[in-house]
């Protein structure tokens, strides 16, 4: 796919799945059977639908070409190597092109319950089935062109939080209970339990909450938050938009 990238364009890489040895896809089997019975019983039905949708299977690692060829048509998404951590503006302006970087590193045996930086587990098995979700997927790309369009360091703070307390660490209310979608809670297990486990407070939805919220990203949550709905977690965003607008000097 051609892109005309400016922030994200010396970032971008290749995934040589040929490369892929036998024992990392081993370990992407051991990564998604540990995650499976968590997943499958607690993971909201988006997610679920989403993982078939795109092909995930638990004894190879993704081919991100091929996940990209079933997820474009539905909802314009591709999923795109990058070699690493990508600086603010390129993670952006990829997500406003509906391109989702994601790293082809996976973490290694020693690291099977948490890596502090992301690989293609917690991007792939993580991020993506959510992006087969119409809704979830509008949300996404709002949020990288109106943070593309923002050079305010404090807003740019406050409109993270929202990306992490949903993207990153969301959850649902489905039929009466308590589901998850946020990569950060499908992909970890610490983090799943300690929700289940009610070690966690889980607060009602509300954006002015949210936006300041700060963000700890080396302890595990004591507090998250659940949406209703992906259509509300979208109206949120453009209120978000809104209000930073008006506020805005003109």
């Amino acid at each position: 796919m051609e892109n005309n990238f400016t922030y994200a364009a010396p970032y971008l890489g290749r995934q040589s799945y040929e490369r892929y040895s036998e024992d990392e896809h081993a370990i992407w089997a051991e990564l998604v059977r540990r995650r499976t019975p968590q997943i499958e019983q607690f993971a909201c039905r988006e997610y679920l639908e989403g993982s078939r949708l795109v092909g995930m299977e638990e004894a190879r690692l993704p081919d991100l070409k091929r996940i990209s060829e079933r997820l474009l048509p539905r909802t314009g998404w591709t999923t795109t190597p990058v070699t690493g951590f990508l600086p603010a503006q390129a993670f952006f302006e990829m997500l406003a092109n509906r391109e989702f970087p994601s790293t082809t590193w996976l973490r290694d045996r020693s690291s099977l319950e948490y890596t502090p930086e992301p690989d293609i587990f917690h991007d792939v098995f993580g991020h993506v089935p959510m992006h087969a979700h119409k809704v979830f997927a509008e949300f996404l790309a709002r949020y990288g062109e109106i943070c593309a369009g923002t050079r305010d360091p404090d807003v740019l703070e406050q409109l993270g939080r929202l990306f992490w307390y949903t993207v990153e660490f969301g959850l649902i209310r489905q039929g009466g209970e308590l589901k998850m979608f946020g990569s950060g809670i499908i992909s970890s297990h610490g983090e799943c339990t300690n929700v289940l486990e009610g070690r966690c407070e889980v607060r009602r939805f509300e954006l002015d909450a949210v936006l300041n919220s700060t963000v700890k990203v080396d302890e595990i949550h004591k507090v998250l938050f659940a949406i209703d709905s992906f259509d509300q977690m979208y109206e949120a965003l453009l209120q978000a938009e809104l209000k930073f607008y008006y506020a805005a000097p003109k």
